[in-house]
């Protein structure tokens, strides 16, 4: 094994070390290409540390003539990061890629990197030997680091950067809801007291629907906490019936979760959108709330006793982000759930959360294989 191939390796084991892996902390995942990418290991085949580790100390490089990284993206989006290889990103788990590459790719990268970013996987690039500079900003414009700084790459994925969030509150504005509209309003105000909306960190939108849906503030619209807080006390409900939220959420899919309204998923900007429902629903949310998942979106769903439980389960990303007050003059009972959610709705998480799907991939010189290391993490208890 060649120095620089030996150096990633150790650089790979000792970042495992560094993770509390198990099914609901760390998931480690291997794959290596060189012409065809193949996995080693998917992100569910190890529950535990030792046998993660036990199984790079006996890696071998496959070795081989070309390097195709964008056939090797490909191949983690379409198998790695899958529900079937252990991915949780319909459970609110941010995946970020870590691509390093030791020369330029032979085959087309543009395409396989716009499918990754559209599936809202982060991706940062690490160039190594000999690699293509101009290539590396293909892949991961402001986000592409040297070999050398493989300890910046440790940093900003060991929790010592946030992932920026972009929370949409979709709620209730109907005429059922008039007698309590200042108790979401006021429940929103006090949830976003906690995010960092003063240093283009985090965004907030505000979408009201009845039988249909409209946008009180767009994530672009404002630039400062003082300015969002001052538009959400001025909210008044739009009024009207009955609720159709089956077409409120796909609104927020096609006008608010949206480059031209502020979205930033392809940048890799967590996904969060709050459902506040004081009523059943006349017609079906479910297609929705799965295409909104399937895009990366987290959703938790609050509603009260005059909602449909099932409604509000089939909303959400997980059981765990369902919940149900009596009354909207309720709410303060659940704020402090949400805030401590693993979704990590509050700011403070660089203790407590290691950022998700991470994928390493090495191209040495011709001769030998390329390595790839996938890890994904939600909230570390």
């Amino acid at each position: 094994m060649q120095p620089n191939e030996r150096l990633i390796l150790e650089f790979v084991t000792d970042f495992v070390k560094k993770l509390e892996i198990g099914p609901s902390k760390a998931q480690v995942a291997l794959v290596q290409y060189s012409t065809e990418p193949t996995a080693d290991f998917t992100l569910n085949k190890y529950s535990l540390k030792e046998d993660t580790l036990n199984h790079l100390s006996n890696v071998q490089l496959k070795g081989g003539g070309s390097v195709n990284t964008g056939r090797a993206i490909d191949f983690v989006r379409n198998t790695i990061f899958t529900a079937s290889s252990g991915s949780r990103l319909q459970q609110g788990v941010p995946q970020v890629l870590i691509l390093a590459s030791g020369r330029k790719s032979e085959d087309d990268i543009l395409r396989p990197v716009g499918m990754l970013k559209n599936a809202g996987i982060v991706l940062f690039a690490v160039g190594v030997d000999s690699a293509d500079r101009f290539e590396m900003e293909q892949l991961a414009p402001g986000a592409t680091f040297n070999y050398i700084d493989y300890i910046l790459v440790t940093t900003i994925l060991g929790c010592s950067a946030a992932l920026s969030k972009y929370i949409v509150f979709l709620i209730d504005g109907s005429d059922d809801v008039r007698n309590t509209f200042s108790n979401i309003r006021e429940f929103i105000a006090n949830l976003v007291q906690n995010f960092d909306l003063d240093h283009e960190q985090d965004k907030v939108a505000v979408v009201q629907y009845s039988n249909n849906a409209e946008i009180s503030f767009s994530l672009d619209s404002y630039a400062t906490k003082d300015d969002v807080l001052q538009h959400i006390a001025s909210l008044k409900p739009k009024g009207g019936r009955p609720q159709y939220i089956g077409a409120a959420l796909q609104f927020v899919k096609d006008k608010v979760f949206v480059s031209n309204a502020g979205g930033r998923k392809n940048e890799g900007a967590k996904q969060i959108l709050v459902v506040l429902a004081g009523g059943r629903s006349r017609d079906s949310p479910r297609g929705p709330a799965t295409a909104l998942k399937r895009g990366g979106v987290v959703i938790l769903a609050v509603g009260s006793r005059q909602s449909n439980s099932a409604e509000m389960q089939a909303i959400s990303s997980d059981t765990d982000y369902t919940y149900s007050v009596p009354d909207f003059v309720n709410l303060p009972r659940i704020q402090q759930l949400l805030m401590r959610n693993n979704i990590c709705l509050n700011q403070n998480t660089e203790t407590n959360i290691l950022f998700c799907t991470m994928k390493y991939l090495y191209s040495p010189p011709i001769g030998t294989s390329c390595i790839s290391i996938t890890c994904e993490a939600s909230l570390a208890s």
